[in-house]
């Protein structure tokens, strides 16, 4: 992998050394660096629990974190290796960043009380495994079982399994005769059953028995068996769960923490299965402000976005509170709720938006320094997406020809036809999830210089964070070409193996979308609205065609355009302004002096609550981004003169509203001569008309 130490140094602003087995024979370079108490960056991976002893075993050494980066499957190892630097350079910078804010957590209590659901000698040789640490119970949906009774066995039909680590809640239902409790397991009852209805896991086969009742006689000293007792739900609390049944008791993409589907032959299960004792924390991934909410109001569901897509389902409908609720115990931090929610009031929280974005800028801007050109975001989970990353890495290191100079090792000879590795302009990003980062992130990244965004996501990733994510790519790229920009700077890329990924990283070689000439300074918020106005002025400024709108990818609430305005047919609104009150983002207002329907279109957020609620179906969504100061202006999309009262000529109520009710009820028995007349009065001439008729019938007359 060749390196050019004065090259990289310029564009970190600091002289650099190189070393090839900084880890073996230059040992003692690294320690001076940890004995300076400036923070240090070690470019390799492999090694990181080398240096990390390394660095504790350091009289004097920094006790600040080593931070590590790894270069090598990124960018060293490959066929465009010595072209790497700039991106190599730029993975150094965002090393050196401080580490993200710090958030509240959420913790797990875990006493080790596991459950193992599945066929009866399967259960009893996992919980041989796991019975030194745990304490264990069984609950068995058949096969055979051993004579000892070591654990606790419970049968019958599984009904339901909720909860998380800590905290699960398992019912089932005592459908069966036999009671496992008091069951001695002498095997007496299966011996005296004529039908052989009764198995190795002591439960009876109902749809096989004849009512012998032969197995009830030989049962009379321990009296397990009774036919008469009645079917019960019972159930008990666990902190873990080894699901090993032919049918799933969880069956969402992303199970909680705690519970584990296990085939009954990986061992890593097992193991990870055996640590979870003790206190467990995470992060608290998500930070919600109701009043931004455009799920609910007055009854009326608007957006569902964030329920619809997460795989976890921690987030629910609050219908009596009109809101979303979040389970914090069940969110699995994937952030493709933040992604799709059209307001920002569901926002990631760690590592916030503003972290990433300062890391997006330390990345391109670095990139450039050094001469890059071209750049290309390649967004990836820390797991699955990193592991698939480092894999193509390692694959182009031993297909690709040996480098003259390598900083760590020498890659052998192969078949020129194979893999090509990350190429020199893609730069890798590792997120906590890929679908974590959205339409507000990925616009600031093109405003920032970067020709391209690629999100990587793998078979991890549930099927609903791929279509969300490409809904949200789909509304970028319209905007951006209706701007002028050409190309596509936005690419979902599915990938499975090496192979794969290194064939859609290469499909990229010879296209380059427009970008802006000048790259935005922009700092990016927490807030999501203000970070996209924030790169789509940038982007308008700068459009190679300057338009007055530009028309977005229609969809449902929250999973279409999260900008746009709204029609109103004025043949048929009658003003009542029941869409004003529904309005979670102040898109929609009324005018106190006069019956008018205004409407700020930079507010709108496109949730739809004013097409539900609005009762003649006058509204409809235009989804759009509006250019110029008009999107910031208040415009008026309906009004009418008011209606006058015919006695006192007091404005009261809109004419169309008035007459439509004056039509509605002129058939009405309760609403002729007089009475039809007064609902052409204020209220204040109603009263006065009522009592100074004379004709009227009053209540002290009867």
């Amino acid at each position: 992998m060749p390196l050019a130490p004065q090259a990289l140094g310029a564009a970190l602003n600091e002289s650099l050394t190189l070393h090839s087995t900084l880890c073996r024979r230059e040992a003692a370079a690294f320690q001076q660096a940890v004995r300076s108490g400036d923070e240090v960056v070690v470019a390799c991976t492999q090694e990181k629990h080398l240096f990390t002893e390394l660095a504790a075993a350091t009289e004097g050494g920094n006790v600040s974190p080593l931070k590590f980066v790894n270069i090598r499957e990124t960018g060293g190892w490959g066929r465009g290796a010595d072209q790497a630097g700039p991106k190599i350079a730029a993975l150094l910078a965002a090393a050196r960043l401080p580490e993200p804010d710090p958030v509240p957590t959420v913790t797990y209590r875990s006493a080790g009380r596991l459950l193992i659901v599945g066929p009866l000698e399967a259960a009893e040789r996992a919980a041989a495994l796991l019975g030194d640490v745990l304490e264990v119970t069984i609950f068995s949906t058949g096969g055979r079982g051993g004579q000892a009774r070591r654990f606790p066995v419970l049968a019958g039909r599984a009904e339901q399994l909720d909860g998380w680590l800590g905290a699960f809640t398992f019912r089932w239902s005592r459908n069966n005769p036999i009671n496992l409790d008091l069951c001695t397991r002498c095997n007496a009852c299966v011996a005296a059953c004529p039908e052989g209805a009764i198995g190795l896991d002591y439960q009876v086969d109902l749809s096989r028995c004849q009512s012998h009742r032969a197995c009830v006689k030989v049962c009379n000293a321990a009296g397990a068996i009774d036919f008469t007792r009645d079917a019960s739900t019972e159930s008990e609390a666990f902190d873990l769960v080894l699901d090993m049944g032919a049918v799933p008791l969880i069956t969402r993409h992303a199970p909680p923490q705690g519970y584990f589907r296990w085939d009954g032959e990986s061992l890593n299960e097992l193991l990870r299965v055996r640590e979870l004792v003790g206190d467990f924390d995470k992060p608290k991934f998500f930070q919600y402000k109701q009043k931004l909410c455009a799920h609910s109001r007055n009854t009326q569901v608007g957006c569902s976005a964030c329920i619809d897509i997460c795989s976890a389902e921690a987030v629910r409908s609050d219908k009596a509170r009109q809101q979303i609720v979040v389970n914090p115990n069940l969110c699995v931090g994937c952030g493709a709720c933040t992604t799709v929610c059209p307001t920002g009031a569901l926002t990631y929280a760690y590592p916030q938006a503003s972290h990433q974005g300062t890391k997006l800028k330390t990345l391109l801007a670095t990139y450039r320094k050094a001469g890059g050109r071209a750049p290309v975001l390649l967004l990836h989970s820390q797991e699955a997406g990193q592991a698939l990353v480092e894999s193509l890495g390692r694959a182009a290191q031993l297909a690709g020809p040996a480098p003259k100079r390598a900083l760590l090792g020498l890659g052998r000879r192969a078949d020129p036809g194979g893999v090509h590795g990350v190429p020199a302009h893609v730069i890798p990003m590792s997120l906590w999830h890929s679908a974590s980062i959205g339409i507000d992130l990925w616009l600031s990244a093109v405003a920032f210089g970067a020709e391209r965004v690629c999100v990587l996501v793998t078979p991890e990733d549930a099927p609903a964070y791929v279509a969300g994510l490409q809904a949200q790519m789909d509304i970028a790229q319209s905007l951006l070409s209706g701007l002028g920009y050409t190309g596509a700077h936005f690419t979902l890329v599915q990938a499975n193996s090496a192979e794969s990924l290194d064939a859609a990283l290469q499909s990229l070689n010879g296209q380059s979308p427009s970008v802006p000439a000048v790259p935005a300074r922009h700092a990016v918020t927490t807030e999501k609205r203000s970070t996209l106005d924030l790169a789509i002025d940038h982007l308008v400024e700068h459009a190679p065609s300057p338009v007055e709108s530009v028309p977005l990818p229609a969809g449902a609430p929250g999973t279409g355009s999260p900008f746009g305005a709204v029609a109103v047919n004025k043949d048929t609104c009658t003003l009542c302004l029941s869409c004003v009150s529904v309005c979670p983002a102040s898109a929609l207002q009324d005018n106190p002096n006069a019956p008018q329907l205004r409407f700020i279109e930079k507010n709108c957020v496109q949730c739809g609550l004013c097409v539900s609620t609005c009762p003649e179906d006058a509204i409809r969504l235009v989804p759009r981004l509006l250019i110029g100061a008009a999107r910031k202006e208040a415009r008026v999309l309906n009004e009418m003169p008011p209606y006058q009262c015919v006695r006192c000529s007091k404005p009261f109520g809109t004419l169309k509203a008035i007459e439509g009710m004056l039509g509605k009820l002129a058939g009405h028995a309760m609403f002729q001569g007089a009475a039809l007349e007064r609902l052409k009065m204020c209220g204040d001439c109603r009263v006065i008309d009522l009592y100074s008729s004379q004709n009227e019938t009053k209540i002290t007359d009867l």
